[in-house]
């Protein structure tokens, strides 16, 4: 009887602690379950063992685990890839634009494509000035000088060359006068030679100054000068004799005729200074010739260009005729 007793206490206690240690382990179980709620398998299965270990007492609870990455997260690659490759092109035409700015603002007007001034094709005449006059002499077309003379020397006057012609010492003459019969050679024939030196003579001439020059087009150019007592002598016996509106009256050589030249602006007239041109007219020879008479008070002026194998430009023979007028007024 006793021992039957003690068996059955010994069953009931080894029931005892069995059903200890199945609620032990349930209640571990429940524990880790509830300590991880995202572990969907042991939720499911509460008998299970394959659960996490407990972590040690008295360490902070572990951080919990990142959240898996968007969707859109390539999208907005992308979109910074995009926004960095415009912000280097931005920079790059930034660059590009100052530089040309630069080198624009660096250069002349006429170096700019598209800006550029074309020639006209006048001639580059160095920076004319006036020689000085006299003590208490004025200048020919002042109001005080009723003779319209010229009182500053007449060798001065002369328009000078302009740059890179090649100047024809020979009609400077030794002292810087031309010889009369220098300026009868360029006239056509012994007729016309003759009488031009006879009127010459009959009134009064005093001096020639002259000058002349070839530019590298080809184009040849002569001014005289012709000094006189009177302004009055200069308008009644020598530019009314010697040239009228429709053709000179005495022909230089290489010319077979002159017409007036309808070319010369009007508007590039000179106060005080009378004007006739001519041109010879096509077909002309072997060269072509522009004429270009003054009458500047007691200065009858006479300039000649001529181009062997071409025409003569309108352009520089205006520009010479017109610098020359300004000289002598």
């Amino acid at each position: 009887m006793t021992e039957r007793t003690s068996e059955a206490a010994d069953m009931a206690e080894a029931t005892g602690e069995a059903e200890r240690a199945e609620r032990a382990e349930v209640t571990e179980v429940t524990e880790v379950t509830e300590a991880d709620p995202t572990n969907e398998a042991a939720a499911a299965r509460p008998d299970s063992t394959a659960v996490a270990p407990a972590e040690p007492a008295g360490l902070p609870p572990a951080p919990a685990p990142a959240s898996p990455p968007q969707a859109t997260a390539p999208r907005d690659r992308r979109v910074l890839r995009a926004v960095t490759r415009w912000v280097a092109a931005v920079a790059v035409f930034a660059a590009v634009g100052a530089g040309t700015a630069y080198g624009i603002a660096s250069m002349e007007r006429g170096d700019v494509p598209g800006l550029a001034t074309e020639s006209d094709g006048r001639w580059d005449y160095p920076e004319l000035t006036l020689p000085p006059l006299p003590a208490g002499s004025p200048r020919p077309f002042a109001e005080g000088n009723r003779e319209n003379a010229h009182h500053a020397d007449l060798r001065a006057l002369v328009l000078p060359a302009p740059a890179g012609a090649k100047e024809d010492k020979a009609l400077r003459g030794e002292d810087g006068w031309l010889e009369t019969k220098d300026y009868l050679a360029e006239y056509a024939d012994d007729e016309h030679r003759e009488q031009v030196r006879q009127k010459l003579v009959d009134t009064g001439l005093r001096h020639i100054a002259a000058r002349g020059w070839t530019t590298p087009d080809g184009v040849s150019t002569r001014i005289y000068l012709l000094h006189f007592a009177t302004a009055e002598m200069v308008d009644g016996q020598i530019a009314s004799d010697t040239v009228s509106y429709s053709t000179p009256s005495y022909l230089v050589r290489g010319v077979h005729d002159a017409v007036h030249d309808e070319e010369f602006p009007e508007a590039a007239a000179v106060s005080g200074i009378k004007r006739v041109a001519y041109t010879e007219p096509a077909p002309h020879g072997p060269e072509h010739v522009r004429l270009g008479y003054l009458a500047a008070g007691d200065v009858h002026a006479v300039i000649i260009q001529s181009l062997k194998g071409g025409e003569v430009p309108a352009v520089p023979f205006q520009q010479t005729v017109v610098l020359q007028s300004q000289l002598l007024g």
